[in-house]
């Protein structure tokens, strides 16, 4: 069984119900918006969002979930929609995960109102049933997300992030939506609790941890055995490059951000930057403070009692650690 089947395993049901709950949540009485909303549904990923909702509420309730649980995940995942439409936008992308994207099919205006569509859905979604707590987590998570995409915009123009930027950039871009899962997850079913707060830190800690694996991917080799290069070639400073960056000499490092800003496009170069950051221990330091991350996260876990709900959650820190994709 995969992996990720067997994280969904103990909320199998709860999932099922969710999806008819969530196009249910998505429906509209215009004809073009339906269409638009199916074909949303149909392209969906892994749903790592409600999953984590779920296996949270589960694990401090002892096994029973609310509609609260369901409408938190709902919510989370129209606004998470909407971002995703609105990104694509913004970035001029065609595809997703493998689909055309919606403004390469339905244009930019059509994409925009969509995404506005699905923000105000969410947003009248708490609304209707008064669940203020739930929505204030999703509306703070949204806010950080817009501000870490703008705080890697402005540092990325002067390749001069320090570690410590470096880490706010992801905690808020990456690791406030899966903390906002796993608070809301907790708040659905023990609304003003420290678990509240306790998930929330766990769930950062996991994004940071997949945020850093991400940036790995960049010199680990794809499946055809070659480093991807990928995000020095979008000028995009990740953890190795920094860390390498402040522990090299500063004849090194104008060489660095010289091949970085103005020899991206170019392959021997690109590789050559690629086996400079492993020499320099780029990689090994990452992988240190990704494990970091993971034990203060498995740390958390282990004050809850044993359940299956807690060994999926503790499956799905190591999945974030372990994943090929």
């Amino acid at each position: 069984m995969k992996i990720t089947e067997q994280i969904k395993q103990p909320i199998a049901h709860e999932m099922e119900l969710f999806e008819k709950k969530f196009y249910e949540a998505m429906s509209s009485k215009v004809a073009l918006l339906n269409r638009i909303t199916f074909y949303i549904v149909k392209r969906k990923g892994k749903q790592m969002r409600p999953m984590f909702v779920f296996l949270t509420a589960k694990m401090i309730s002892g096994g029973t979930i609310n509609e609260r649980s369901y409408r938190g995940a709902s919510v989370i995942e129209l606004i998470h929609t909407a971002t995703l439409v609105h990104d694509d936008v913004v970035d001029d992308s065609n595809r997703r995960r493998g689909f055309f994207s919606l403004n390469a099919l339905w244009k930019n205006k059509i994409a925009v109102l969509v995404g506005d569509f699905l923000l105000s859905k969410g947003l009248l979604l708490s609304i209707d049933y008064g669940d203020f707590d739930l929505l204030r987590i999703i509306s703070v998570a949204v806010r950080e997300m817009s501000e870490g995409e703008l705080l890697q915009i402005e540092k990325a123009r002067r390749l001069d992030i320090t570690e410590d930027i470096y880490y706010e950039i992801i905690r808020q871009k990456t690791a406030t939506l899966i903390a906002a899962c796993c608070s809301l997850g907790a708040a659905s079913v023990n609304p003003e609790s420290e678990d509240v707060e306790k998930m929330r830190r766990f769930g950062e800690l996991i994004g940071m941890a997949f945020q850093i694996k991400d940036d790995l991917f960049d010199y680990t080799e794809d499946s055809i055995g070659k480093p991807t290069g990928i995000d020095i070639k979008e000028q995009k400073m990740t953890l190795p490059l920094i860390y390498v960056l402040n522990n090299c000499t500063k004849q090194e490092k104008s060489w660095l951000i010289n091949s970085v800003k103005n020899h991206n496009k170019d392959k021997k170069r690109v590789k050559e930057v690629i086996a400079f950051v492993k020499n320099k221990g780029g990689l090994t330091y990452a992988e240190q403070k990704m494990g970091e991350y993971r034990e203060e996260a498995l740390q958390i876990l282990s004050t809850y009692p044993a359940s299956e709900y807690k060994d999926a959650l503790s499956l799905m820190v190591n999945y974030v650690i372990e994943r090929k994709i």
